[in-house]
């Protein structure tokens, strides 16, 4: 079977004359010791999903998944995103946040239709709408915002895991 197309090689006068054919691409170099935006994020990540965790779990242990309703021990719970994460605008956005079973957050097609419909009873129709409405804005965190964050979150999920009686490694 013959392809569809024939790739054919690029001659000298496909590129014009003034563009070197052979630029390499600029990029960023890290400096020793300095934290990318990518670290941070990363960072903030890890340390954002212990606090809704934490918020979430019942002092027994247990939590209730916002999207079966199911009753589990915090080992298989999951930071679960109501609007994905790929929004960085709603990434660590408290409201947007909840514990979900790991069932749920990994392996479910449907959730997100009994994740609503909790979310609404839990933070109310107005604050969800504030969310959906948030969806199409546009953010660009900073270093230093993403620093500030996860200083706070760090002092939470400590504060938080000292009341709740769980032992957890930031």
């Amino acid at each position: 079977m013959m392809p569809y197309y024939w790739k054919r090689k690029k001659k000298k006068s496909d590129t014009p004359a003034d563009t070197p054919t052979n630029t390499p691409k600029r990029r960023k170099r890290k400096v020793k010791g300095e934290e990318t935006l990518e670290d941070l994020v990363k960072k903030l990540d890890k340390v954002f999903s212990l606090y809704i965790r934490l918020r979430d779990v019942m002092p027994s242990g247990l939590f209730r998944c916002i999207s079966c309703g199911q009753i589990k021990p915090y080992s298989q719970e999951d930071c679960g995103h109501y609007i994905s994460r790929t929004n960085m605008i709603t990434r660590f956005d408290e409201d947007n946040c909840n514990g979900e079973c790991r069932a749920c957050n990994r392996l479910s097609s449907d959730h997100l239709i009994g994740y609503r419909k909790n979310l609404i009873t839990k933070i109310g129709l107005d604050r969800v709408s504030a969310l959906e409405w948030k969806r199409n804005q546009i953010k660009h965190w900073t270093k230093d915002e993403l620093r500030e964050k996860i200083s706070y979150y760090t002092l939470e999920v400590k504060r938080l895991s000292a009341d709740k009686g769980i032992s957890v490694k930031i």
